[in-house]
């Protein structure tokens, strides 16, 4: 017998997932990786820059530079949103602190809107469970709750989400622009009140984060599903589906008014290589998502082909079809993947009622193994590190980390402690005879993956900065520099170098063209000849070259002057 949906599922698997867990699963992934660490290179430092300027009226707040520089990316906004934040919490916090605080709002505002939409896509009528003959099939209600749980943890659970959403980057106002347009198409045949609003921000967080393009298609893709969708009577779609049309015109409107249409389709890569590294970054990027989301689509296949547009489908679909066709086409690939990450995890939740017992027990065992053993991984180099027991894991940071002290943080320790201990309870839990749900088969992975993305940021942090931040490189090239009175003239370094020389160096850096003005440049020592040709030795004296403890390839010179 052929059923009209492959989900079949009893009222006893949809009890919800505790609020007071899921809350404080998101905000434990959410907050570590942006409380307490330096801005890292290079985008993070290179965006963080641009928001001290315009935070210190250095700049123009419609042409931000950066020692002559413009952003490399057309969006505004994330840059706004830092600048902004840095002035109101000018005394308060840090400049860096306080510019991640709005990022962090938007890491759990998508959160919020992956929920919400996968909620009410669940809630329509082709998304539905089987009705029994004597009934016990799961309320509507419930059955949508328990899914949008698992889509949520779906999300937390892929691990290309980890580094990018704790970036103070376009990408990530990029991501909860594309997860609140995603929300407001799949609830609009619902409501009307706030998928609005959410739709219009969403177009317009777009937009302003320079991807104008991905805004239309986006936009005029929920507008079709919703037209076509057979949720709702025929007026209430049609007013769902003009609000989002004349929404998405209106985003493309802004964008030809601000100059934000451009050309950024880039040629295939004809090399293996190149094709082997994009089937990578589609493996481990969306890892576990993805061959969830392929279940899904075989198992709805017939649904999918009724031509009954039915939206749970065909919405979140549209949605990864367009991220992949960016990937495809624009770099870099990872940063147009994300935006992805939402629908891949929509998909990923219908497949749960349709997995056998087998293939859910599967998951939790490779899980359970994998995340165990990197928390063990993490603790035993932290311990190693701090104590020299084991010798050999201290000696290998030692190596790759040359002149690293080691520092004990006594609440870094606690939180990661804490947090092995709830892993270890939750273990217990779900390898205990509970009752069913739907979404236990994804607790383990989204848990994994928070638990280790948590010890990094508490037990590694030290680490971490000292290898990916530019702070100490800065502090060799301000203690060169024995005049800071003047300016400093840059010669090929790039946006990353430069935000950490104004900001950890307390420099005034101007662009090569302000030669003449300073008595002290810095230069990439990549550059070669080229720095003799346009520094001549008889004008200019090399004071120090100055390397980045992890990378004796990157190495930042430091001129003065000739006095004559």
């Amino acid at each position: 017998m052929i059923h009209p949906t492959p989900a079949i599922v009893a009222q006893s698997a949809v009890r919800p997932l505790p609020r007071w867990a899921l809350l404080l699963l998101c905000l434990a992934y959410a907050i570590p990786g942006f409380v307490g660490r330096a801005p890292w290179r290079y985008a993070d430092v290179a965006s963080f820059g641009y928001m001290h300027e315009l935070a210190l009226g250095r700049t123009d707040w419609m042409n931000p530079l950066l020692a002559g520089m413009p952003p490399d990316g057309d969006g505004l906004l994330p840059y706004w949103l830092g600048a902004w934040a840095i002035d109101a919490l000018q005394g308060w916090l840090s400049p860096a602190m306080a510019a991640r605080l709005p990022f962090i709002a938007l890491l759990l505002l998508t959160l919020s809107a992956t929920w919400y939409g996968v909620y009410y896509l669940a809630r329509g009528p082709g998304a539905q469970p089987v009705a029994f003959a004597f009934g016990g099939e799961a309320k509507p209600a419930d059955y949508a709750r328990a899914i949008a749980d698992a889509g949520l943890l779906a999300l937390i659970a892929s691990l290309g989400l980890a580094q990018l959403s704790h970036e103070t980057t376009g990408y990530l106002t990029q991501l909860c622009g594309t997860a609140l347009l995603f929300a407001a198409g799949a609830a609009m045949p619902w409501r009307m009140a706030w998928p609005v609003a959410a739709a219009v921000a969403g177009l317009l967080g777009l937009v302003l984060s320079g991807a104008p393009t991905l805004s239309v298609l986006l936009g005029l893709g929920c507008a079709w599903l919703v037209w076509c969708g057979k949720e709702a009577p025929m007026p209430r779609r049609g007013a769902a589906s003009a609000v989002l049309l004349a929404s998405t015109l209106g985003a493309a409107l802004l964008a030809w008014q601000l100059g934000l249409w451009a050309w950024r389709i880039e040629g295939f890569d004809d090399g293996k290589e190149w094709w082997y590294s994009l089937l990578r970054l589609f493996i481990w990027f969306s890892w576990p998502a993805w061959p969830l989301a392929l279940w899904t689509l075989w198992r709805w296949r017939h649904l999918i082909a009724s031509r009954q547009w039915h939206r749970h489908l065909l919405l979140p679909l549209w949605f990864v079809l367009v991220a992949v066709g960016a990937t495809l086409t624009t770099r870099p690939s990872d940063r147009a993947l994300l935006l992805g990450l939402p629908a891949l995890a929509t998909l990923a939740a219908f497949a749960l009622p349709t997995l056998r017992r087998s293939i859910s027990a599967l998951i939790d065992w490779f899980t359970l193994l994998f995340f165990s053993a990197s928390a063990i991984a993490i603790w035993v180099i932290w311990l190693s590190v701090q104590t020299g027991v084991p010798a050999k894991p201290a000696a290998n940071v030692a190596r790759l980390a040359p002149g690293y002290e080691p520092a004990f943080s006594a609440l870094a320790f606690g939180v990661a402690l804490a947090a092995t201990a709830a892993w270890c309870a939750l273990v217990a839990w779900r390898t205990a005879r509970n009752r069913p749900a739907i979404w236990k088969s994804l607790v383990l992975p989204a848990s994994g993956a928070t638990l280790g993305w948590l010890l990094m940021m508490t037990l590694w942090l030290p680490l971490l900065n000292y290898g990916r931040s530019m702070e100490a490189q800065v502090a060799g090239v301000a203690a060169a520099i024995t005049d800071r009175q003047g300016c400093v003239a840059s010669y090929g370094l790039n946006r990353a170098q430069i935000a950490a020389l104004v900001y950890h160096g307390q420099l005034r850096v101007e662009p090569v063209s302000e030669l003449p003005l300073c008595n002290w440049a810095v230069a990439d020592a990549a550059m070669g000849p080229a720095v003799a040709t346009l520094l001549p030795p008889a004008e200019w004296h090399a004071v120090a070259s100055i390397g980045r403890p992890t990378d004796r390839n990157d190495r930042i010179l430091v001129l003065h002057r000739v006095e004559r």
